[in-house]
């Protein structure tokens, strides 16, 4: 579809082009649309469409049990839904008032920093196919693969984990599991850094990322900017930082920082921060090895009221029978109460507001989808810009249509 745009008397008539970029496009990360008003090759103009996939989680969840409502935050950021299910378990203990073991903290924190390198590494993998280099995508993918593998030994599912549950895991980890976390952390950094000898001075993907789809620090945080995309741009809030959770207070890390917020800003602060996870993820290894005898063997809170019994129990005991019945049935009511928990997500802050009637399900439940609130900045770090650099400032902010449409 042509446009033409009126000028001041006495000018040329100018002709602009009208391009659907998206919905259904292998470069939009997913089902959305940008209408893109086009001079040549610039854009003048763009208008985001969302609401493709949207599957109204928050109001099911109004008519669903606690657990019954992880499953729907695997399918927010698919990228690294673990850590979408622990901050939806730390939120319910946080409303009921659980006391998390220190064993199952630092677990949790091995599982969420595993999540957010498998994020990152495919965030900035396709940063890297978009700007035509294939290699560095298909070389890291095989230890996407290993991840996903030690998610399948500790819970029997790999993209959408449904992991964990209110008060720890539904089990402890095995030996394999363990045996193939020591492979990724002697294996990994290599990797990492072969894959960044390829990108980061790389001169055609220095041109193509620096200097495009830029923000600044004021307009990234008025925009309500959080995560990788707002350190990007030199602000240095850290969900786990500034709010620690899960025992995040125990470690020793720094928050990467950017300074000018361009996609090539945004390459290398999630480049970095995959070297801050690893870190994380040896240094919980070692305080997870220090446990010893029963301690050892601990991978749950006390709370039988919300937590599933072990299986056997339930064809063995009548009250674990009882209790499973309850729990599964959502026959416990969950107390009165008004409360927020965020946790640091692939993509920034992930947070759930639940309020609590006294009933069996949450009276209301809003999700804090970062992907939802930084594509409304989309129009203006694209503006003026080349299509070309549209589709590469797509990849760096790692939209992920399931977390824009909950």
């Amino acid at each position: 579809m042509d446009h033409h745009v009126k000028l001041p008397e006495g000018s040329i008539e100018k002709l602009t082009t009208t391009l659907n970029f998206g919905p259904t496009h292998p470069a939009t990360h997913g089902v959305f649309q940008n209408i893109l008003e086009l001079d040549g090759e610039r854009i003048v103009s763009t208008e985001q469409t969302v609401g493709y996939i949207h599957r109204a989680f928050e109001k099911i969840a109004e008519r669903r049990p606690l657990y019954q409502i992880t499953p729907l935050t695997d399918r927010l950021n698919y990228c690294s839904s673990p850590i979408n299910n622990m901050g939806w378990h730390i939120t319910c203990e946080k409303l009921l008032k659980i006391k998390i073991p220190k064993r199952v903290d630092y677990l949790r924190i091995i599982i969420m920093e595993l999540s957010r390198i498998s994020d990152h590494l495919i965030c900035n993998s396709i940063v890297g196919v978009d700007s035509g280099a294939y290699t560095g995508f298909l070389y890291v993918m095989q230890y996407r693969e290993l991840i996903y593998e030690i998610y399948e030994e500790i819970c029997g599912s790999r993209l959408t984990t449904n992991i964990g549950r209110i008060g720890g895991f539904e089990r402890n980890f095995n030996a394999t599991s363990f045996q193939k976390l020591e492979k990724f952390l002697k294996e990994y950094p290599g990797v990492l850094k072969e894959f960044g000898n390829l990108f980061i001075r790389n001169r055609i993907f220095m041109d193509r990322l620096q200097n495009t789809g830029g923000i600044s620090a004021e307009r990234a945080l008025n925009y309500g900017f959080t995560g990788p995309n707002l350190r990007a741009a030199g602000v240095d809030y850290d969900v786990r930082v500034h709010t620690p959770y899960s025992s995040y207070e125990d470690f020793d890390f720094t928050v990467p920082i950017g300074k000018s917020g361009d996609n090539y800003d945004r390459f290398l602060v999630r480049d970095a921060e995959m070297w801050q996870s690893l870190s994380i993820i040896e240094q919980a290894y070692k305080k997870v090895q220090e446990f010893k005898g029963a301690d050892a063997e601990v991978y749950h809170a006390d709370v039988p009221e919300y937590y599933l019994p072990q299986k056997e129990d339930v064809y063995t005991k009548m009250e674990a029978l009882i209790w499973h019945f309850k729990i599964i049935m959502g026959e416990t009511a969950i107390p009165k109460g008004e409360v927020y928990q965020s946790v640091e997500g692939g993509n920034g802050e992930l947070g759930f507001y639940l309020i609590s009637d006294g009933g069996r399900a949450p009276y209301r439940l809003h999700f804090r989808r970062p992907c939802f609130i930084y594509y409304q900045a989309y129009e203006e770090l694209t503006k003026n810009g080349l299509l070309s650099d549209a589709i590469i400032t797509m990849s760096s902010l790692n939209l992920i249509a399931g977390e824009l449409d909950a």
